[in-house]
């Protein structure tokens, strides 16, 4: 789907539900995602229709030097999150939640390349005006690495979550 220099930015398959169950059962990696510990079950079940596109998130494994290494996902943002974001409903805003599942991987810039990737895949072949992002207040990496991007944040959601936004400046102008 998305391919730049070591990073390759792939649809998810049936074939990665293991690698999600891994991933989203490792602390490290559920301190900062919103999910509690999970089973294959639930994997399936969550993430099966999105698979199959019976859902309107896709969703996508990240890989680095050829191995998975993340998820990253991507959606058109529902109509209630427009309204709860302060959106309007005519504007053409996708979200965006992703993950590094392998902590190894953790501060060495993987996250920023992945996230910039899709959000040039985002803006050329989507045509997205806006990206948005919840992220918590208190993952300091994640929000350094959002700022790289140029995201800014917009206003506290809540106790725990910003709400960041990107503005594609080609399209916005």
């Amino acid at each position: 789907m998305i391919l730049k220099d070591e990073i390759h930015i792939r649809l998810m398959t049936n074939n990665d539900f293991d690698l999600m169950v891994k991933w989203l059962n490792d602390p490290r990696v559920l301190e900062f995602y919103e999910e509690p510990p999970t089973n294959l079950e639930r994997v399936i079940n969550k993430f099966g229709p999105r698979i199959e596109g019976n859902h309107y998130v896709t969703p996508c494994i990240v890989e680095y030097k050829n191995e998975p290494i993340g998820y990253i996902q991507y959606y058109k943002i529902q109509e209630i999150n427009l309204k709860k974001y302060g959106y309007t409903e005519d504007q053409n805003i996708y979200g965006i939640d992703q993950f590094i599942g392998e902590p190894k991987l953790w501060g060495k810039g993987v996250g920023t390349l992945m996230i910039q990737m899709m959000l040039d895949y985002l803006s050329n072949n989507k045509g997205a005006l806006k990206i948005a992002l919840e992220v918590k207040k208190n993952n300091d990496r994640a929000i350094a690495s959002y700022k790289k991007c140029n995201f800014n944040k917009i206003k506290e959601l809540n106790n725990d979550l910003y709400l960041m936004e990107w503005i594609n400046i080609r399209v916005a102008r």
